[in-house]
């Protein structure tokens, strides 16, 4: 959990989902803990609810509706676990095999351009820069220049998709 919190939402809207997979691995027992004496829940109970509930929070931060990482990512978590408990919303409701498809084959193509690109683009479209701002942050001479890259960058992902 090292990585500034604006690059790991990045690398979650890319399909990345190490962030939360380390999360997992190293908060289930704590949250077992938790989900015993809070939610009544027996530890698998708790893993499957903490495994469907990061999931629910990579698909929020994946199509916009997060768009700054909690303050505190931990009783973030635990609200929506209780959240979703209370909802009775059905375990294990993966994304359709297209719609996962559609993520990896992104994040590969994200993966393949240059540093540059990926900086330019994550700047753009995941942390809400203006060209002006954008042109500062990268060196260019300007906002025009910004704009140029930035199409240019998005030219190539596109050529990558295809």
């Amino acid at each position: 959990m090292s990585a500034p919190l604006a690059e790991t939402l990045t690398q979650l809207r890319v399909g990345n989902q190490k962030f939360l997979i380390d999360f997992y691995q190293s908060s289930r027992h704590l949250f077992a803990r938790w989900a015993q004496r809070q939610l009544r829940l027996a530890a698998p109970q708790a893993h499957e609810l903490l495994q469907d509930t990061l999931l629910d929070f990579y698909d929020q931060v994946a199509d916009g509706r997060l768009t700054l990482m909690p303050a505190d990512l931990r009783a973030h978590v635990y609200g929506m676990a209780r959240l979703r408990l209370a909802a009775h919303v059905p375990a294990h409701q993966p994304l359709p095999a297209a719609e996962a498809s559609r993520r990896q084959r992104l994040l590969a193509q994200f993966n393949q351009l240059g540093p540059d690109c990926q900086q330019v683009l994550t700047y753009f479209y995941f942390r809400g820069y203006h060209f002006e701002m954008m042109g500062g942050k990268m060196g260019y001479a300007n906002a025009t220049v910004a704009r140029i890259q930035k199409s240019a960058c998005l030219r190539k992902l596109y050529e990558l998709l295809k």
